[in-house]
């Protein structure tokens, strides 16, 4: 199995900048695509940001030109430098891993304020 953690969140002004991280650990071999989505109350969980082992990226329309992710294979981790940051930015962040034949896991989740 594949252990994901977040870190990086916290409280930031609008126009602000903050970058998250995610950690893979435990059985990660075969991971094909990790990406960051968010949630916030009452709302479904929305992809953000997705990026195959190959540098293959996908971003959703709302953060696009703000948002980069990016990856770094020799340390297992996947990064979200986010930009620019808007007040309807504020959800908690979920990093997320695949593994063909094994499934998805998710990692715990940080948190991301951006308010004046």
């Amino acid at each position: 199995q594949v252990q994901l953690v977040e870190s990086g969140g916290g409280l930031v002004q609008p126009g602000g900048s903050l970058r998250l991280s995610c950690a893979a650990s435990g059985s990660i071999f075969s991971i094909n695509v990790m990406g960051w989505y968010r949630q916030t109350p009452g709302k479904q969980r929305e992809l953000v940001a997705a990026i195959t082992s190959g540098g293959f990226r996908n971003y959703a329309d709302s953060v696009k030109g703000r948002f980069t992710i990016s990856r770094d294979n020799a340390k297992n981790t996947v990064y979200l430098q986010m930009n620019s940051l808007k007040p309807e930015d504020t959800a908690v962040y979920y990093c997320n891993a695949a593994q063909p034949g094994v499934g998805v896991v998710w990692g715990q989740g940080t948190q991301v304020t951006v308010s004046s």
